[in-house]
This record gives structure tokens, sequence and C-alpha cells, in this order.
């Protein structure tokens, strides 16, 4: 494939970024060659390095800008609310929104991390703790002010998180339930988790 005419710096970039997303979403990181994602993209091989260094960048880009991405989404989700019940409400909502509008991206962000080299799996590691630990903050406060019942702030994080994320797995966009739905029924299940008998 040639050159597609035209393309050059960001939106070459943002080409290459979205091939990478594809092509090690369907084939796996070891298997994706940086010949194929140079044909996706219309570029030869050795122009593939004028934007990116090695394969291993492109993973920590990927999943470096879906970390900066969810965090951020998640901070202005939680904005402006100071109820324990309600940002867990809020979390929930948005985590459940993001995980199955954005699969793929979630998908090598599980699957992928350990491909990543020593230093880039401990900057990304980094970045989910912070994910986790804005839920155990809610869950820490809800505890405080009496309206939570859990007996280990950390471990009711993981298992709603795990809880959550599984949606990525069997969700439809055209199956019996909407998103909706699903977000009502995550919710209510979560909050009876965490509110105890």
């Amino acid at each position: 494939m040639t050159r597609t005419a035209g393309s050059h710096g960001p939106t070459t970039q943002k080409a290459i970024q979205d091939a990478g997303l594809r092509l090690i979403h369907h084939h796996g990181y070891a298997a994706m060659s940086l010949r194929q994602l140079a044909g996706e993209v219309g570029l030869q091989v050795g122009s593939l390095y004028n934007h990116i260094r090695t394969k291993q960048d492109l993973l920590f880009d990927l999943l470096h800008g879906h970390m900066e991405s969810l965090l951020t989404a998640l901070d202005q989700a939680l904005a402006e609310t100071a109820d324990p019940e309600d940002a867990l409400r809020r979390f929930v909502a948005f985590h459940v929104d993001y995980h199955i509008t954005r699969k793929a991206e979630v998908f090598i962000c599980y699957s992928e991390l350990r491909s990543l080299e020593p230093d880039n799996y401990a900057i990304i590691v980094g970045l989910r703790r912070g994910y986790e630990r804005r839920l155990i903050a809610i869950i820490e406060q809800g505890v405080a002010r009496g309206c939570f019942r859990v007996g280990d702030a950390p471990v009711a994080a993981y298992g709603i998180l795990a809880m959550l994320t599984g949606v990525c797995t069997w969700f439809r966009p055209d199956g019996r339930l909407t998103a909706a739905d699903l977000i009502d029924q995550y919710t209510a299940m979560v909050l009876n988790a965490v509110k105890g008998p």
C-alpha cells in the first residue's frame, strides 16, 4: 500500500495509534508486526519510524493515553459531589459506560499489561492504582459517615471493579439490555453490597 496523500504529522500519528489499537486488539501485541501496522496506515515500514521508535513505545503510548483519559473523565464525572452514595452512583455509571464504549482500549489495557517492559509497566500500574484509590476513597468516606458498611474498603473496591469490568466480556449494544438498564442494575447491586444488611 502506498502512503496516503497528505498524511503527515498529527494526522498520521493518530492513524498509527488507531491502527495499532485495532491490530493489537485483534491479533495481540506479540503477533502484531510493524509491517502490518505500516500497511494499515499506508506507510513504508522505514517511514513508520518517523512516528514511533518501537512497537513497545506504541503499546505504552496506547495504554498511557487510555489511562490518562480514563482518570480525567472520571474526575470530571465525580466533580462537585461530596455525598459518598452519589459519588458511588456516579462511579458505577461512569465505569460501566466507559468500559462498554471503549472496549478495545480496556481489553488491551488488561490483556497486554504483561507485555510492557518493567519501567513502562510500573507507570501504567501506578495510574491504575490511582483509579482504584478514587473508588477506595469513596467507600472509606461512606464508611466514615455511616452510610456504608464494609469491613475492608480496598477489598470492597477490588470486588466492585472486578464485577463492573466484567461487562466488557458479555455486554452487546444490540442485546436484551440497554446500557442504561445495565447501569441501573449494577448500581443497585453495588449499593446493596456496601450498605450491608
